[in-house]
């Protein structure tokens, strides 16, 4: 007889023993499942995250190089000269709107975000004015004579890609944002304070002067109206209704620099080939003057948040597969002494040893692809279950290792727990890949893909071929004599 048919038959005989291993067998393959959904999930979460948190890279001054060269110089001066050395003035280096462009051609650049700032003076409006008993000797902000403007124009490529714009500090309520084609235009967004102060609205035309020239007038257009969330710190040059966004080449044309860029940011398409872009970057630039430096401290974080998660579930699939290869196994030898006559009477008749084995390999083949397809059904709940709970415990150990291991958040600034001021809101570039300075979570999507069941196919088949391996043994070691006689 086929040993295939005579497996089937002893299944079906025998349901009640059937049942038990069917049911032993799904708990098995259910948290081998579990582990091999979770594990493919967080590999492919750890990749969102990085890319959904993002990279960026900033192009400014080699601030420490200069100081460098500015503490030689001062050391060559002493010692050359008896007499009292006077400050050695430091020059910012800066890109070329032309270097800026060829970077902003590489590979892997999503966008990228010129920022420059210029100080200027209202002249056809007022600027919000905030009084506080600490400024209010000296007629002026700061108890003193103060140089700079009443008025910041920061100067960008777009609005929308500013930190102020993306973590949700600022937003444009009337008109709209700077964009790309607003180069080479006095266009600017007002806040929605100093407009209505003023009665300005979308369209009009407001005029300020130059610090540099008090005689010298800019006529800016309102294209719109923003509104900023944070407060104001007490003195009015940083009052944020005082900000003014207009294109980069506004805040060049005010201060004398056309075709300069102090500060770029740019932001990768693909995080993971940051290091990259900035070797191919560096050929534009004078390593000596400026710098590139990257911030990609938000998605390795993601990223290594859900790797954990995946080694995590990996461990799981190994302990699980190891244990249901013990217990089914322990349970196949056991299987196999109860039958040790059955066993006897058919290599009596002939039936080869082989086949026998391949008899019992069967009958725990046809019982873990029933298991298989339960396990397959129930997957998906399980391993949503388990998978939110890794997320959830890696998160707070994510946050309290940031707050410096307290549950409840590290001590704040000013002295006192979560004290810190609120940032006055009015910067115009920063990294695009934080929200309001928190690491977006990445969430686990746990769903039945056909790789999942295929690995937890191959994982069943294993299981199956070990857990027979020992009744193997002992089935070739039988003697169709010797257990006829003894039973």
């Amino acid at each position: 007889m086929n040993f295939v048919k005579r497996a089937g038959i002893t299944l079906w005989a025998r349901k009640g023993r059937s049942l038990l291993l069917v049911l032993t067998s799904t708990v098995i393959l259910v948290f081998v499942m579990a582990g091999l959904i979770i594990q493919n999930a967080a590999l492919t979460a750890a990749n969102n995250a990085a890319n959904a948190v993002g990279s960026t890279v900033s192009l400014s001054a080699n601030r420490e190089k200069m100081f460098e060269q500015m503490k030689a110089s001062q050391s060559s001066a002493s010692s050359t000269s008896n007499s009292e050395t006077k400050p050695t003035a430091i020059t910012m280096p800066t890109a070329t709107v032309k270097q800026v462009k060829k970077i902003a051609a590489l590979a892997n650049v999503s966008s990228y975000n010129i920022t420059n700032n210029a100080s200027v003076n209202a002249n056809s409006f007022k600027a919000v004015t905030t009084t506080t008993t600490s400024n209010a000797m000296g007629g002026g902000p700061m108890g003193g004579e103060n140089n700079s403007g009443d008025i910041q124009v920061n100067g960008v490529s777009l609005t929308a890609a500013t930190s102020s714009f993306t973590d949700g500090s600022a937003k444009i309520t009337s008109g709209r944002g700077i964009k790309a084609s607003d180069q080479g235009t006095n266009n600017v967004v007002i806040e929605s304070e100093l407009a209505s102060a003023n009665k300005v609205k979308v369209g009009q035309t407001i005029t300020v002067k130059t610090t540099a020239d008090d005689a010298k007038t800019v006529k800016l257009t309102v294209v719109g109206i923003y509104k900023v969330k944070t407060a104001t710190d007490g003195f009015q040059r940083n009052d944020p209704s005082n900000t003014i966004y207009g294109s980069y080449t506004l805040a060049n044309t005010i201060n004398g620099t056309e075709n300069v860029a102090s500060n770029v940011t740019f932001t990768m398409a693909e995080p993971a080939k940051t290091t990259a872009f900035v070797k191919a970057a560096k050929k534009y630039i004078d390593t000596d003057k400026l710098t590139l430096t990257s911030d990609a401290s938000q998605y390795k974080t993601a990223a290594a948040n859900m790797k954990n998660v995946a080694a995590f579930a990996s461990k799981i699939v190994w302990l699980v597969s190891i244990a249901g290869i013990l217990i089914l196994g322990l349970i196949i030898i056991l299987i196999t002494r109860e039958r040790r006559r059955e066993i006897g009477v058919l290599v009596a008749l002939g039936e080869s040893k082989p086949k026998v084995v391949a008899q019992l390999f069967t009958e725990l083949l046809a019982i873990l692809i029933v298991a298989l397809g339960i396990a397959t059904a129930a997957g998906n709940g399980v391993s949503g279950v388990i998978g939110q709970q890794l997320v959830q415990q890696q998160t707070t150990q994510q946050m309290q290792s940031a707050n410096g291991g307290l549950p409840g958040g590290g001590a704040g600034q000013n002295g006192g727990p979560g004290g810190g001021q609120k940032p006055s809101g009015n910067m115009g570039g920063g990294p695009m890949g934080t929200r309001g300075g928190m690491t977006k979570t990445a969430e686990l999507q746990t769903a039945m893909t056909p790789v999942a069941v295929a690995e937890l196919g191959g994982v069943a088949f294993l299981i199956a071929v070990l857990s027979v391996s020992g009744a193997a043994f002992s089935i070739l070691r039988m003697r169709p004599k010797q257990i006829l006689q003894a039973d």
